[in-house]
């Protein structure tokens, strides 16, 4: 089989350029998995574009490419959806331009993660020239277009679809921007677990003027929230931060001067590590709710789909592959961190052990987001020096 791919396919700065210039805002693909198709398949992927639907969201079209056979098989996981980029004008480069210049590639996704997905891909079609075309086992790029939205129609169901179709991973990297400064500083070795929730107080409608006739929700609520933020959930564990609950919005559906509200309710997120599970916090939750409820607030709790758990992938071939081939390019050894929010790796964990590395994330989903050519080109290598350990 040969690898007879165009040559830009092996320059990451180029196929990156390409991909930004495909503008796959959330959830629209954009040209950009059209585009890595026309990259993979003539290097003899076997490429399927499988698009999911779920009521109430848009239908997300998505791409899992394939080449080899049997065991160990790698799967690098990525996306190439990418938040809107705001107000195009206040950008230095066209934010779907691709434009190289300053040593950079400008552009919404370069680093959040089409810069990612054009270092893996270049250092595989290297890698596979080496190789006569064919891996001595199975790689395989499994692409959402779906990450930055619901995250429904996309890597949760692409896995499930590769599975059914006799798919079986014995390992995985995520391409996300997980270095928080300089390339090599750190590997993701797990992820806290996220829970969303709502509080709504149910009060009594009725005039300012009168409020012995009314319940004011709006106190009842504070009080509740005063309580949740009254301590900390815990100090934190070996190899986790401390969990934290963050209220991020508090909503009175009322325009009016002189009405008080039928009920107010409250937002919330707990990134939690893993001295919790879903289960716990929510026990955890009501426990101080009623507290504060006492006979005298009537609320309700509710708890939002899409939560995850906490994992730490336990993978020394998987880890300690990455981490060697980090080490050879960069000079540094990556610390294994556990720190950040979610990604897709949440939904990986159960399929396979998982690890994240990629760019620097400093301008991720930022005006005149951009990736350092060097750091472009050191990741490619670090890729490509890992899938020799891997399937050394």
């Amino acid at each position: 089989m040969s690898t007879s791919a165009s040559p830009i396919a092996a320059d990451p700065v180029a196929l990156l350029s390409a991909l930004i210039r495909c503008p796959s805002v959330t959830p629209d693909e954009g040209g950009a998995l059209a585009y890595l198709e026309s990259v993979l398949a003539p290097a003899g992927f076997r490429v399927e574009r499988p698009v999911f639907s779920e009521a109430g969201t848009p239908d997300v079209e998505n791409l899992f490419a394939t080449i080899g056979s049997g065991a160990p098989h790698l799967v690098f996981a990525g996306h190439t959806d990418v938040v809107p980029p705001g107000d195009a004008a206040r950008w230095r480069h066209d934010p779907f331009g691709g434009e190289v210049a300053e040593g950079f590639v400008f552009g919404r996704g370069a680093v959040d993660m089409k810069g990612g997905i054009a270092a893996f891909v270049s250092a595989a079609l290297d890698f596979l020239q080496g190789r006569d075309g064919t891996p001595k086992g199975t790689i395989s790029l499994l692409i959402s277009g779906d990450e930055e939205g619901p995250s429904l129609n996309g890597t949760v169901k692409l896995l499930d679809w590769a599975a059914r179709a006799g798919h079986h991973f014995d390992g995985a990297i995520v391409g996300e921007p997980t270095n928080p400064k300089a390339l090599g500083d750190a590997i993701k070795v797990g992820r806290r677990g996220s829970l969303s929730g709502r509080i709504t107080v149910l009060g009594r409608q009725g005039h300012v003027a009168y409020p012995h006739l009314a319940i004011n929700p709006i106190p009842q609520l504070v009080k509740l929230v005063r309580r949740l933020t009254a301590e900390a959930l815990d100090d934190g564990s070996e190899r986790f931060d401390p969990s934290n609950l963050e209220f991020v919005g508090l909503d009175v559906d009322n325009a009016a001067w002189n009405v008080i509200p039928a009920e107010a309710s409250a937002r919330f997120n707990i990134r939690f590590n893993d001295q919790w599970t879903v289960n716990t916090l929510e026990a955890w939750l009501a426990a101080r709710l009623d507290e504060a409820a006492g006979n005298e607030i009537a609320y309700e709790l509710d708890l939002q789909p899409g939560w995850s758990q906490s994992f730490l992938t336990h993978s020394p071939q998987l880890i300690d592959a990455l981490s060697d081939a980090v080490e050879a390019v960069t000079g540094r050894r990556p610390e294994l961190s556990t720190s950040g929010g979610t990604s897709d790796a949440r939904f990986i964990k159960d399929y396979c052990p998982v690890v994240e590395f990629g760019l620097v994330g400093q301008t991720m989903h930022q005006i005149d987001e951009r990736a350092s050519i060097d750091d472009l080109k050191a990741l490619t290598a670090i890729y490509r020096q890992f899938l020799d350990r891997w399937f050394g």
